[in-house]
């Protein structure tokens, strides 16, 4: 799992650094490629009906869609990818405070203290960030404060993402509370049913489409075949998602 989880990291970072817009072509191919093992595997072609009604996924779906979205969107706004995915692991934090809010949960004082340092981290991570930002673009002063305020929306839109992931989760744990745990069925209708969403993002899919076959040959080491490389992260990227 570890190597797998690096692997794809590794192979997101090196496409974020030559096409930082490329977000939505990894989130599509992510997606298709999960809901057609799902559709297979899962849903046996379509002939196994799903445990949880259709129109609660619809709802889950729909957090969910918009915070891959949003999450990949934020790449453009100026986040480093470090900093997107230290953000990301803040999870824990929007969970609990949601889980207070609408759940009315309490939790133990390691708890708190966990969550207590795991928010330093990040805010210490944002705050040198926001320093870096600064930095980069203090050469002229129109221009850093038109970076500064784009890196605020992304932080927004990183904020907003998390809550939304968060609040995603303790929908579905209250659907598994009433229909029992159906973690492989969710996983292949929250992948299966945002696909025609992506004909929203079908010109930007397409256009990095075009970039990642311009992009240097590169030889698959073994089995000796040659596509651009570009093409060969999001290959290893996707495959990791298994």
């Amino acid at each position: 799992v570890f190597c797998g989880i690096a692997l794809m990291l590794v192979s997101l970072l090196h496409a974020c650094r030559q096409f930082p817009g490329c977000g939505n072509i990894v989130t599509f191919s992510q997606f298709l490629f999960i809901a057609v093992e799902g559709f297979i595997f899962e849903a046996n072609f379509g002939r196994k009906r799903p445990a949880i009604p259709i129109r609660y996924y619809f709802i889950m779906v729909a957090m969910f869609f918009t915070v891959s979205v949003v999450n990949n969107y934020a790449l453009n706004l100026n986040i480093a990818m470090p900093l997107h995915m230290i953000f990301r692991s803040g999870s824990l934090i929007a969970s609990m405070a949601l889980g207070i809010i609408i759940l009315k949960k309490r939790y133990s004082v390691s708890k708190y203290t966990s969550i207590a340092l795991v928010s330093l981290g990040i805010f210490t991570c944002t705050f040198m960030s926001a320093k870096q930002v600064a930095s980069d673009s203090s050469l002229n002063e129109e221009d850093g404060l038109q970076v500064f305020l784009w890196w605020l929306l992304g932080i927004a839109a990183l904020t907003f993402a998390l809550l939304m992931s968060a609040r995603m989760g303790i929908f579905q744990e209250m659907l598994y509370k009433q229909f029992g745990k159906h973690s492989k069925e969710a996983l292949f209708y929250n992948h299966a049913l945002p696909l025609p969403g992506f004909l929203l993002l079908a010109p930007n899919i397409y256009h990095h489409a075009v970039l990642f076959s311009q992009s240097e040959l590169f030889q698959v080491p073994v089995i000796g075949l040659t596509l651009p490389i570009m093409w060969f992260y999001l290959l290893m990227n996707v495959i990791t998602q298994y």
